[in-house]
């Protein structure tokens, strides 16, 4: 089985909880409004939170430090893949997110090569904005992050 690890952070502004999710690259995600969490498969060898924080660092830029990540809980995803997911309590500045970059034949058939980012954006949500535009299956981490705090 498949194992993908991510982080959730996330802060109170003004009394109110936001969460921090970003926006897939690449042309199959272009003008489409879904947002995720930041998160991706194990290396061989890696811990869930060493792969959750080596995923998040290459997907937004920004350093998270293990030390400060609550774990919330496993789940299985249709695809069968199983997904660990920790949340931290930190401010993130959306203006510096940099992201990893994939290589990809676009328009499809055309034999162009094309380099994309892996995540376009990344932006801070009030949790029910979040829970309309984020993943049907990531739904679940907001009611972990509500439950715990």
């Amino acid at each position: 089985m498949k194992r993908s690890s991510g982080i959730l952070p996330y802060k109170f502004e003004d009394g109110k909880l936001l969460v921090y999710l970003e926006r897939p690259g690449g042309p199959f995600w272009s003008g489409k409004n879904r947002w995720s969490v930041c998160k991706g498969e194990h290396r061989k060898g890696e811990s869930s939170l060493e792969a959750a924080v080596r995923e998040f660092r290459e997907e937004s830029g920004f350093d998270i430090n293990g030390d400060e990540c609550i774990y919330i809980g496993s789940y299985k995803q249709k695809s069968n893949k199983l997904v660990t997911m920790y949340i931290v309590n930190q401010d993130l500045d959306v203006t510096k997110m940099t992201s990893n970059t994939f290589v990809r034949e676009f328009p499809h058939g055309s034999g162009i090569m094309k380099e994309f980012p892996e995540m376009e954006e990344g932006k801070w949500f009030l949790v029910d904005e979040a829970r309309e535009v984020i993943f049907d299956g990531q739904k679940r981490m907001l009611d972990k992050l509500i439950n715990m705090l």
